[in-house]
């Protein structure tokens, strides 16, 4: 019998009621292990609900009522790495390791959002005029929505709502449907760690779901994370509703590597940066730019690593990358692969046809290496999502920040040389909103910010960090003026002297 994943509303697990079902399969064998639960648009409204009825005591909660509840659950996802990381690999089909660190990387935001008390701190200014002062306070929004990927089943939903309830928001969050039971494993968490009931939920769906939230009247504010199609539409549509929204879009990160480089560092960082998760993330280097006469030995260089990747199940602590996350992706980014020659690249190394003994109906490409690529194929232009690398040649610094700075996307940016003033350059003229100095995968801590520009990033917060803080929370200023007591009408005596 097949197991179904339901909905988490108002602290316990709901079965979902619209007759609706999306498969959800283990990437590594090709079969349908689960199916998960489909929202009806009367569902949507009963997690809303659960929300909205739970942010009238959440909201006005103390900071050590949050804080509490949120050390309990650092601890206890602390003890529950493996098991979140198996969910994720069974569903996902990345490595246990890589799942291990995505949820690491998670629980850098839990630990920001256990600090929160710091982060709430207003300002004020006393005696601005005679007895006036100001006062700037933060508060919460209401209810908040987040939409997430599949790529990061845990890490992403994790860069949302612990911040969202440590300002006083509840939360209703919408996983991927590809691989949706890591949504509901931290649920749970949060729930036995004491966090009330309505406070987070879990909303599983496909676009009526989407839409629903959208639309819905008592969502403030809106976060997601997915492709800039996508980001584009979430924006919009939330936008005109009347919500704040945070949508991060889709990129095509580039790695400049200049002649002075460490070029063994380099190809080390390209191969990890580009393949690592399969190539399935938005920061993953889809593009690197060989400065001069590098590029030779530079793709030599990647290609000697790259053949060294073991490819297997995610469950096998002998491979290092994974299958991709359905069969029609698999087949969609190696279209990328054998249209490129057509279009006037050198294919250095051809994963098309790889396959895994024992695993034959698994979701399974090996790792592409593409030389001398033109900025006009579509290998280049579009983002594959993919163990797929493009090589592009430039003659010098200044046509490759060109280059790069002429694509649609700026999410993430890497340089790789020896020379610090052409880092400092690189740092200040490169179009993207986070950057790597022979760091290939920028993606920051978690006190600091994570955004891109242009194509990258719909609205203007970034997630997490104190971007993450100030979206979930609305500023109000206070002005406020007392009569001196010792100015009381007379026969009020409040014990001050008279001073006339």
């Amino acid at each position: 019998m097949t197991k179904t994943v339901n909905h988490w509303i108002g602290g316990k697990t709901v079965e979902g009621t619209s007759g609706q079902y999306g498969p959800v399969t283990d990437p590594a064998t090709g079969a349908v292990t689960t199916q998960v639960a489909l929202a009806s648009v009367e569902e949507v409204d009963a997690a809303v609900a659960a929300a909205k009825a739970a942010y009238a005591t959440w909201g006005t909660s103390s900071l050590a009522q949050r804080t509490t509840v949120l050390f309990r659950y650092r601890a206890l996802l602390d003890a529950h790495r493996d098991d979140i990381a198996a969910l994720i690999t069974a569903e996902h089909g990345k490595v246990h390791s890589d799942a291990l660190g995505e949820v690491a990387r998670g629980l850098e935001i839990v630990e920001l959002a256990c600090g929160i008390t710091t982060q709430l701190k207003g300002e004020l200014s006393t005696q601005v005029s005679n007895r006036v002062d100001v006062s700037s306070i933060r508060q919460s929004l209401g209810v908040v929505a987040g939409i997430t990927p599949f790529n990061f089943p845990a890490m992403v939903p994790m860069w949302m709502f612990p911040l969202a309830i440590a300002c006083g928001n509840t939360f209703v969050l919408k996983p991927s449907e590809k691989d949706p039971s890591a949504a509901n494993l931290l649920a749970e968490l949060a729930s036995e760690a004491g966090l009330p009931d309505g406070v987070l939920n879990v909303l599983h769906g496909d676009k009526v779901a989407v839409d629903g939230l959208l639309g819905h009247p008592d969502v403030a504010a809106v976060s997601f994370v997915g492709s800039t199609p996508i980001a584009r539409y979430i924006h919009a549509t939330a936008s005109a509703n009347g919500k704040r929204v945070q949508a991060l879009g889709g990129a095509k990160n580039h790695m400049l590597v200049l002649p002075d480089a460490d070029l063994d560092a380099a190809a080390d960082a390209a191969v990890s940066a580009a393949y690592g998760s399969a190539g399935e993330r938005c920061m993953a280097i889809s593009a690197v730019v060989a400065v001069g006469a590098i590029g030779d030995e530079l793709v030599a260089k990647i290609r000697e690593r790259a053949e060294k990747i073991t490819i297997g199940p995610g469950n096998d602590p002998a491979s290092e990358m994974g299958p991709l996350i359905t069969a029609a992706h698999r087949d969609k980014v190696a279209s990328y692969v054998t249209g490129a020659a057509a279009q006037g690249a050198e294919v250095v190394l051809d994963g098309t046809g790889h396959t895994v003994e024992g695993f034959e109906d698994g979701h399974w490409i090996g790792l592409s290496l593409l030389d001398k690529v033109s900025t006009d194929s579509d290998a280049y232009k579009d983002e594959i999502f993919g163990p797929v690398l493009c090589v592009l040649r430039v003659d010098t610094y200044e046509d490759g920040v060109a280059l790069m700075n002429a694509s649609p996307f700026g999410n993430g940016t890497a340089i790789f040389t020896r020379d610090g003033g052409a880092a400092r350059r690189f740092q200040l003229e490169v179009e993207a909103g986070m950057v790597g100095v022979n760091v290939p995968i920028p993606v920051p801590v978690g006190y600091h910010s994570f955004g891109g520009w242009k194509d990258s990033l719909f609205g203007d917060h970034h997630i997490y960090g104190n971007d993450g803080v100030h979206f979930y929370t609305r500023g109000k200023v206070v002005t406020t003026r007392w009569p001196d007591p010792a100015d009381a009408p007379a026969g009020v005596d409040l014990g001050f002297p008279r001073n006339h």
